[in-house]
């Protein structure tokens, strides 16, 4: 019981991330790098003001805004500079790094005995109190994803990512667009940042190494469970693929895996969940053809049957 409520406190909180990455990843089909210079951005300006004795969800929301000025740097440098998505991301990415030391001071910044925004709930388990905060902060961005993309500009954001050249001919700014989305993922995942550095209790500048595996990992299980899905529901499965992700690494480390090895599980298990949709595929065509060969057969025997009568 405790590992699952563990894997379901960490998931929200992964799961935030991954919704950020979801929105580049998918809607605008690119995999941004900005991700993991985003993610300890937000977790140091969360970690340097309460340390400093700032209210909480101040630094929080100040992180989240953090991110969405990384993430209008990498949109201004696809967009204005045309620089190609995945060098825009590195290059941001790299200029982070610099950023994120100037921002602590230091290396890590521990929150140690400090007010965080899971105080608010202090009267529950540390683990109850990250799973109160996650729940309603998920609901809230999903709820509020879910209108603005329902909107004229949502709708022409959308547009943009699946077809920008007759968008634009429909007299939409596709830049803008493309911005706008760069500026609202990367803040959601340095809110999930900021939420994980008060959640471990220290904020460290390598706290975002690999975590566009891990949100990648989280969208590819939501649509292995279901394909073809509204965006909301959309949404939802990848809360329940970030849940079902670090209940997979719990189990692993429970089962004795070295912790050093985890990098290396982290790119086998995305290796196995992007080929799934291909071994479907594959899975389908042998028993397309296999059925084929044995309509065929039963055609063949029939026929037989009636020269034989003859």
């Amino acid at each position: 019981m405790d590992i699952l409520l563990s894997s379901i406190s960490q998931g929200l909180i992964w799961s935030i991330m991954a919704i950020g990455v979801y929105l580049t990843f998918r809607i605008l089909d690119i995999a941004d790098m900005t991700a993991e210079g985003a993610f300890p951005l937000g977790a140091a300006f969360a970690a340097s003001l309460i340390a400093n004795h700032a209210n909480p969800w101040l630094a929080t929301l100040v992180g989240m805004l953090g991110g969405m000025a990384a993430g209008l740097v990498s949109g201004l440098l696809y967009t204005r500079l045309r620089i190609p998505a995945l060098l825009t991301g590195i290059l941001t990415l790299t200029g982070l790094y610099s950023i994120n030391l100037r921002i602590m001071g230091k290396a890590n910044i521990a929150l140690l005995n400090q007010t965080t925004v899971f105080s608010a709930f202090a009267q529950f388990s540390s683990t109850m109190q990250v799973i109160i905060v996650g729940a309603l902060l998920v609901a809230v961005i999903m709820v509020l994803l879910v209108l603005f993309f329902n909107t004229e500009m949502g709708l022409a954001a959308r547009a943009v990512g699946d077809n920008p050249d007759m968008s634009a001919a429909n007299g939409v700014h596709v830049a803008n667009m493309q911005i706008v989305i760069y500026m609202i993922s990367n803040g959601l995942i340095a809110l999930a940042g900021a939420l994980m550095a008060q959640s471990n209790g220290y904020a460290d500048i390598s706290m975002g190494v690999g975590t566009i595996v891990i949100a990648l990992a989280a969208i590819i299980i939501g649509e292995v469970l279901v394909r073809n899905l509204m965006l909301g529901k959309r949404i939802l499965t990848i809360i329940i693929g970030a849940i079902i992700y670090r209940l997979i690494i719990a189990l692993v480390l429970w089962a004795g895996v070295d912790p050093n090895d985890l990098r290396l599980f982290y790119a086998a298990l995305l290796t196995v969940l992007l080929a799934v949709p291909l071994m479907r595929q594959l899975t389908k065509q042998y028993n397309r053809r296999r059925a084929n060969r044995i309509h065929i057969k039963s055609l063949n025997a029939q026929a037989a049957k009636e020269d034989k009568a003859k």
